[in-house]
């Protein structure tokens, strides 16, 4: 019997999909994440993310750990002009200046918040008190694409310096770590 998925942009209603976003839907959105490392990757990724497909992003995610030193946020910290330079001539990611700086930027943020907190998962997963927030949704259409958490999450971000994270990219980031649950009720990928 075929697996029941979230009636959005998982072939159910949206069409055909590639077999990265099933992965994706099925083994990592909506699931809780605690490793430094995937949080500061799903935040690049999800900055890389604004203004294009998260299909395409899905599509170059391994692109984009190879570029960014598997998102060692040590070692992008680090970055010069020169790779940022040799980052832009990579057509295996997206080559956009400021998406690419803002990773630079927020690494630089992400290694004060883990000295600050201990870990930047000990961070972000205060905002819910180490919680999942489930929304039981029945329809996709009951999704909102941000809400009051990832409103004040993305102030918080972007006070201790981090960019690309407005409330809407703050909102699938959670979902993305699993801090927000927004898998339907009728998904058997809860």
């Amino acid at each position: 019997m075929e697996k029941r998925r979230c009636g959005f942009g998982f072939g159910t209603k949206g069409g055909p999909v590639s077999e990265n976003y099933l992965l994706y839907h099925d083994m990592r959105w909506c699931k809780p994440e605690h490793s430094d490392g995937e949080l500061f990757a799903m935040l690049v990724l999800e900055g890389m993310q604004a203004g294009v497909s998260w299909a395409l992003i899905l599509d170059k995610e391994e692109n984009f750990r190879r570029a960014f030193d598997g998102f060692d946020p040590k070692i992008v910290a680090n970055y010069n002009e020169a790779k940022v330079e040799e980052l832009l001539r990579d057509k295996g990611i997206i080559r956009n200046r400021s998406k690419i700086l803002s990773a630079v930027s927020n690494a630089r943020a992400f290694l004060k918040v883990q000295e600050e907190f201990g870990s930047f998962d000990a961070f972000i997963w205060s905002f819910t008190g180490g919680k999942v927030v489930d929304h039981h949704l029945k329809d996709a259409a009951d999704m909102p694409a941000k809400d009051a958490l990832s409103e004040k999450v993305s102030v918080e971000l972007k006070k201790r310096g981090f960019k690309f994270v407005g409330p809407t990219i703050v909102y699938s980031y959670l979902q993305g770590i699993g801090v927000i649950n927004d898998h339907e009720e009728t998904c058997d990928f809860r």
